[in-house]
């Protein structure tokens, strides 16, 4: 025989793909990847269990007084609030871990949030302890003083909540004007 005729005979078919091996790891992963989903939603749910203390929002008074400058009015994204002083234990209670979009206005009653989507809340003055300029919160991470980080009080509890402005220049007016506000309150309960 010749060699070309041995070279054909030894050929043979490729091999079928496997469709039910094939389709049974997709069906695996796709389960796996529901399964963690899941675990997530409930640890998400059981964390806002563990923070069923926390009491219900402040709503904005219905005369919060005159808006600040035009300046503290500011628009952008609401990051999440922490625990005060422990950037990564997020409060998801009360509706407060749903990152949004913001609306901030400072009042010389305090500061309103207005969040489209999710539940807005209110920080009286008297509950404001600090305003700061940081570079993370909770799962997001930003440039050195990149995010307006408010500290207040509610239900007993310091809260940390972060913002970051459309407009990041804004950022240190807020932390002067709320920290000067803060300032001076303390000062004349003083007297």
């Amino acid at each position: 025989m010749t060699p070309v005729i041995l070279l054909a005979a030894e050929k043979q078919s490729a091999e079928v793909t496997d469709w039910a091996a094939r389709i049974g790891w997709v069906v695996g992963l796709a389960l796996f990847v529901a399964l963690v989903y899941w675990l997530m939603r409930e640890g998400w749910k059981w964390r806002g269990t563990l923070q069923g203390d926390l009491p219900e929002l402040p709503t904005a008074p219905e005369e919060p007084g005159p808006a600040r400058p035009a300046v503290l009015s500011m628009s952008g994204r609401y990051h999440g609030s922490t625990t005060a002083g422990q950037w990564l234990d997020r409060i998801v209670a009360r509706g407060l871990g749903t990152r949004s979009r913001a609306e901030l206005t400072l009042t010389d009653a305090g500061v309103d949030v207005v969040r489209p989507g999710a539940t807005d809340f209110f920080v009286p003055a008297a509950a404001l302890r600090e305003a700061r300029l940081d570079k993370g919160i909770a799962g997001k991470v930003l440039t050195e003083g990149g995010l307006l980080v408010l500290t207040w009080e509610h239900g007993g509890k310091l809260i940390d909540s972060g913002f970051r402005s459309d407009h990041a220049a804004e950022h240190n007016e807020w932390v002067d004007t709320l920290n000067d506000m803060i300032n001076k309150r303390e000062t004349e309960g003083a007297r």
